[in-house]
């Protein structure tokens, strides 16, 4: 999602945490894994160092994290898993982008297009949506940890190419992937806590969605994003926080 929808997202999944606590551990047990393929230390394997802070901030057992990272490094035996993108339309043309980790390719492929299909969209060919996103870091930070013209100066002289001010009560800062850990390490130094930080598929546009066509779009962005193999759904649509007020209830 993007704009309110993306905060409340946030805010959704926070709410959320308890009830699905071991959906979220298996997800970023699968992260840490394949994270860890390119090297089992944080400090220099800046995608895991990321997942990492991540789990910490669900409180995932220790062990839990170890045992990933050992299957990433291949210390310890595991299945092989394999990133893949989907692309689609949700009702009134939202466009939409899944990234799953599998280890069977062509079960979770059909289960995605069973998923678009009851759902009222519509599955497409690779290529056919991801040249409406593109692909940024996004750290979401509540405004009253700082003032908005020394938070400005602070993100853009640590690398960060936008940032955007128009939400209520939320800063969102956009960086190049590149720059992310950079941006995320000069708030850090400041003790500013983040809210959301990570690498997202931004949307170039965005369809702005009344009432009547946002509970039809939600319904197939949750239906993706419960399927045990998705990591992230994305999509271009905005949606007011009075209409996900209402929708939440």
């Amino acid at each position: 999602m993007s704009g309110h929808s993306k905060w409340s997202k946030v805010k959704r999944y926070k709410g959320a945490l308890d009830e699905k606590r071991g959906k979220i551990f298996s997800r970023l047990s699968k992260e840490i894994q394949l994270a860890a393929k390119s090297g089992g230390d944080p400090d220099t394997n800046i995608r895991l160092r990321t997942i990492l802070l991540k789990a910490k901030e669900v409180s995932m057992p220790m062990d839990t994290v170890k045992r990933a990272i050992n299957k990433g490094t291949g210390a310890e035996a595991s299945v092989a898993l394999e990133e893949v993108v989907y692309e689609g339309y949700a009702p009134a043309g939202v466009a939409v982008l899944v990234e799953a980790v599998t280890d069977n390719r062509n079960r979770t492929a059909a289960d995605i297009r069973s998923i678009f299909d009851k759902n009222g969209g519509n599955m497409g060919a690779s290529g056919s949506v991801s040249f409406l996103f593109e692909k940024k870091g996004q750290l979401i930070v509540k405004k009253d940890a700082m003032g908005e013209d020394d938070f400005m100066t602070l993100v853009l002289d640590a690398g960060a190419d936008d940032l955007k001010t128009d939400k209520a009560d939320i800063y969102e800062v956009l960086t190049a992937p590149e720059n992310f850990d950079k941006v995320k390490k000069a708030l850090e130094e400041k003790k500013i806590a983040t809210e959301s930080a990570e690498v997202n598929f931004i949307p170039k546009t965005t369809v702005v969605l009344d009432e009547s066509k946002a509970g039809a779009v939600l319904e197939l962005y949750d239906a993706l994003d419960e399927y045990e193999d998705v990591q992230n759904v994305h999509a271009n649509f905005e949606v007011s926080d009075e209409i996900m007020a209402k929708l939440d209830k």
